[in-house]
């Protein structure tokens, strides 16, 4: 009998202890999303939104009995978004969550004095709701059913940015909206990096110790932060507001259906991170570089490069010649900023297991390292351009001279053969207006136009069909020779009269106005000694002149010849006086030849 009695007792102790931690928890998410005055929230139970999304309890910090009154996502106790009072903790056992008659919130737990909240500066009918923005409100419920806000905990921002949690400052309270990071990943305390919107500006900052390492850059013309990549941007519309009210800035979601974490959420190192990926790496931010919108600085130590970074090891560092920095309040990004300004520094680490204080290692410590241990550990690593930086520097200097001495000949040449090719063409355009200014657009020059050109002269226009009846479509057989400017036929006229025809070669360079002034200035020029010009035919591109035909070939072949002395003297003698008159007259002539009689005459073409 007292067997069952001692089983009874211990079976009705386990279902009040039952009632305690899971149906009073039920009974509250089911029940409300407020306290009303004379409401309470113990370590055992949360208070969530009407549709689930954020709940408001009590969470307790990593390897400890401590606790914080904190939001988090979902109603299984998801990611925690905000912490109210973060620098100090309370017994998690004792801690109750109260909203009293006279309009006071506040926090109470064992051995403590009540955290005050917020207090009402008279006893009025208050409500705090916790709502599916995420937002924790303590609000004034008048007569008439409207309600005014006497706190919330969107005022009081954590790591997390949520949407439409804001950054900024309130122009009426002078209160600023800020992120802060952890300390460390496990302790919850302000650490050394900020997020922060600057409205100057009109950019986020983040911070390290109030010393800008990154900068987003300012909103462009689709809306996006310049700093940020586009794919991380793409899901979020973002809201600026600059007032008497405030300066602030939050964002969006564009997708009401968006099922990923919204939020933004600064870590202990300074990274920022969002569900679509990373928005800013701080770690990253030297003072020397600006990739990705990190800050330079003025205050750079001599001993540092630009290219210097520190990077994660393995294994226990040889503390002999090791200092320590035992505070307390040194984070991961103090300890790391410390050595970066000691020359003497070569690496670092956290002392304390909850990853406070610092460890800092000089070069030698950091070359003695003892691979069994487990310890991470930063370590400054210099940039090596393949271990000869310096000349590595020299042998691009001098691939880039090299570059230049190639290509400038290159770019010569491409510029002689632009210059040529365009001279051409000014060339080709120019006949080409002469052709159509002297032909009328006809393909040839008619017999009619050409004597109406040079009437008054004894010279006959030939057709040039004629010329190639003549020289029988200039026969390689009727070649009487080669000149500079073209060759020589024999030809016969229809009359039986023999021509001598000069076919001037194309590439002499002279246009038809030009061939014209010559032939017309060589028909003025008469004399004995020369040989007499009969005529010319224009046609297309041809340019031909037909001269009487010396049949006793050229003045050479006398002259060099075996023939007596009486005909070379004779010639020799009117080729003088030839001479003589070409110089007066002319600058230059072509060679002689001999008509039947064996008297010397000259032919004279200029072009």
């Amino acid at each position: 009998m007292i067997s069952f009695e001692i089983k009874k007792q211990v079976v009705l102790i386990y279902l009040w202890l039952w009632w305690n931690t899971t149906a009073t928890n039920i009974c509250v998410k089911a029940t409300s999303d407020s306290l009303k005055p004379g409401d309470t929230l113990n370590s055992k139970s949360k208070l969530c939104s009407k549709q689930g999304k954020f709940c408001l309890y009590f969470n307790r910090t990593l390897d400890s009995e401590d606790a914080h009154l904190v939001i988090g996502i979902n109603a299984d106790y998801g990611a925690v978004v905000w912490m109210y009072d973060r620098n100090h903790s309370i017994d998690l056992n004792s801690a109750v969550l109260s909203l009293d008659y006279s309009g006071v919130l506040k926090i109470q737990s064992q051995n403590r004095k009540p955290i005050i909240i917020c207090s009402s500066p008279q006893p009025i009918n208050t409500l705090a709701t916790i709502l599916d923005t995420g937002n924790f409100v303590l609000r004034q419920i008048y007569p008439n059913g409207t309600k005014s806000i006497l706190w919330q905990s969107f005022d009081y921002p954590i790591t997390t940015l949520i949407p439409t949690m804001k950054l900024g400052v309130n122009r009426k309270t002078g209160h600023n909206w800020s992120l802060v990071s952890w300390l460390a990943p496990s302790l919850p305390n302000s650490g050394g990096f900020s997020v922060e919107w600057e409205p100057m500006e009109g950019e986020l900052n983040i911070k390290q110790r109030g010393k800008v390492y990154w900068k987003s850059g300012k909103l462009n013309s689709n809306g996006l932060f310049k700093n940020i990549l586009v794919k991380v941007q793409h899901v979020y519309q973002y809201i600026i507001v600059s007032n008497k009210d405030e300066d602030s800035f939050t964002f969006e979601i564009k997708d009401q259906n968006y099922k990923m974490f919204p939020g933004w959420e600064l870590f202990s190192t300074g990274m920022l991170t969002s569900s679509e990926g990373e928005i800013a790496n701080a770690d990253m931010c030297y003072g020397y570089n600006t990739d990705g919108g990190c800050q330079k600085w003025e205050d750079i130590p001599t001993c540092r490069e630009p290219g210097e970074v520190f990077k994660k090891m393995t294994g226990r560092p040889n503390t002999d010649s090791a200092t320590i920095q035992d505070n307390v309040t040194y984070g991961y990004s103090d300890c790391k900023i410390s050595c970066w300004r000691n020359c003497e520094c070569n690496g670092f680490q956290e002392f304390y297991r909850n990853g406070t204080g610092c460890i800092f290692y000089s070069s030698n410590s950091t070359q003695d390292v003892d691979l069994e241990y487990s310890n991470i550990y930063n370590v400054m690593v210099k940039p090596t351009l393949n271990h000869h930086g310096k000349s590595m520097r020299i042998w691009i200097g001098v691939a880039i001279a090299a570059a230049i001495l190639l290509l400038c000949p290159l770019l010569l040449f491409v510029a002689k053969k632009k210059q040529k090719y365009a001279r051409k063409d000014i060339k080709s355009k120019r006949e080409e207006n002469e052709m159509q200014d002297l032909a009328s657009s006809h393909e040839s020059f008619g017999v009619k136009d050409l004597e109406d050109d040079f009437k008054g002269h004894d010279i006959k226009v030939f057709n040039y069909s004629s010329i190639l009846e003549a020289t029988m479509n200039f026969s390689p057989e009727n070649k009487l020779g080669q000149g500079g400017y073209g060759p020589v036929y024999k030809g016969i006229l229809p009359t039986g009269q023999e021509i001598a025809v000069k076919r001037l070669s194309k590439t002499s360079g002279q246009g038809i106005v030009e061939f014209k002034n010559e032939f017309v200035l060589i028909c003025e020029l008469q004399h004995t000694n020369l040989v007499q010009l009969l005529g010319c035919c224009i046609h297309q591109e041809e340019r031909i002149l037909i001269y009487e035909y010396m049949p006793n070939k050229s003045l050479d072949f006398y002259l060099f010849g075996k023939n007596v002395l009486d005909y070379t003297f004779k010639c020799f003698v009117e080729t003088r006086f030839n001479i003589r008159y070409q110089h007066i007259q002319f600058t230059f002539f072509k060679l002689f030849s001999l008509i039947s009689d064996f008297t010397s005459k000259v032919y004279f073409m200029t072009c």
